[in-house]
């Protein structure tokens, strides 16, 4: 069981109790506010590992909130997803733009938040499971030191752009990277502006690594955004 201590931030009581009693059984100590200003004083006092952050607040709105924890260097490093009702893309732009670690748009199922949930936890306090060379899920399997990759034991051939570009988005996984941050690490300067050259080699890479690359399991389009490469059950 876990020990991590989350805030949950949202005025609608009953999106309180439904996240408090889930994440309580997932073994997180919870506390929550209904309002922008409570969430950023009790952010500060209580110094949770992680926000779950609405959106649409009274007050303070929870872009407000965002930019006031993430430019605090006593609550800076508290994990932000935000929670909203709204579809529109520069929502969750502005979110990823203003420091939050990744968002969840109303209505959600609890099984896909618990997951975000445990991936940004991860990302933010890495264990030495995730440091590992090797990483394995749902018959992949990635060796990050002697640079091979497996599907259900047969070993897939990849180029060394394709190799880098999949070991970041694993590196990162559950965390959605933009276009232009996966062209800046692999390909360099030179590249920024070429965002295409980034779709174009996901799409190689789903050919080889996906069932289904119409319909991918493992890399996941962010619309607008980027991509994030989704652990499965683990």
């Amino acid at each position: 069981m876990s020990d991590e201590k989350i805030l949950i931030v949202d005025d609608e009581e009953h999106i309180i109790e439904l996240l408090r009693f889930n994440l309580i059984n997932a073994g997180y100590k919870i506390i929550s506010s209904n309002n922008g200003l409570d969430a950023l004083k009790l952010a500060k006092e209580e110094k949770p590992k992680l926000i779950l952050l609405d959106l649409m607040l009274p007050g303070l709105d929870g872009f407000d909130v965002c930019k006031e924890i993430k430019k605090d260097k006593e609550t800076q490093k508290i994990s932000i997803i935000m929670l909203t009702a709204k579809g529109e893309e520069i929502d969750k732009i502005l979110g990823l733009e203003l420091g939050a670690d990744d968002y969840i748009t109303k209505p959600f199922s609890v099984r896909e938040l618990l997951a975000r949930v445990k991936a940004v936890l991860r990302r933010a306090y890495p264990s030495s499971e995730f440091e590992s060379n090797i990483y394995e899920s749902q018959g992949f399997k990635i060796d990050f030191e002697r640079h091979e990759v497996f599907i259900n034991d047969k070993k897939i051939e990849l180029t060394l752009k394709e190799f880098d570009l999949l070991k970041i988005l694993i590196k990162n996984r559950g965390k959605i990277l933009k276009r232009e941050t996966l062209l800046d690490k692999i390909w360099g300067y030179e590249y920024i502006g070429e965002t295409r050259t980034v779709d174009v080699h996901i799409r190689y890479l789903r050919k080889k690594i996906e069932e289904d690359d119409k319909n991918p399991k493992f890399i996941e389009t962010i619309r607008g955004v980027g991509y994030r490469f989704n652990p499965i059950n683990e």
